[in-house]
């Protein structure tokens, strides 16, 4: 489990991850709070891309876009809130803007690199997950 959570770097590497993940989650919370803020209201008006429904597509939106993004800027369970992030960014991609052209879903695909990237490089030193699990 602790392989899962931590690696050894550089400082310099462990610096850039911790810039990576303050300035990604912190971004990506702009778009996921104003969707918990929906969501408390209960308007559950939202796009079903999936199929599973507009109420449970903005409930799995706001669990990845607010609390794995606050996860992310933590350094918390960093690997695993990756997950539905790249999950959620892979759906705007190539489903919600697929058709669109490249410079509407340009954000997306940046979001869904930096996400993926984080899952395979772990959180840094500077983080929770170093804390808790040595």
């Amino acid at each position: 489990m602790k392989k899962f959570f931590l690696s050894s770097r550089s400082l310099s590497t462990d610096l850039g991850l911790l810039i990576l993940r303050l300035v990604s989650g912190a971004a990506m919370l702009t778009h996921g709070y104003p969707k918990l803020q929906k969501l408390l209201n209960g308007n559950f008006q939202f796009g079903d891309p999936l199929g599973v429904g507009p109420e449970v597509s903005l409930i799995l939106t706001v669990f990845a876009e607010a609390i794995c993004s606050a996860l992310i800027i933590l350094g918390l369970t960093t690997r695993l809130a990756t997950i539905p992030l790249i999950v959620t960014m892979a759906v705007a991609f190539f489903i919600v803007h697929g058709a669109d052209p490249f410079k509407t879903k340009e954000l997306a695909l940046i979001y869904l690199s930096i996400f993926t990237a984080l899952f395979f490089s772990g959180p840094g030193k500077f983080s929770a997950d170093r804390a808790i699990f040595g």
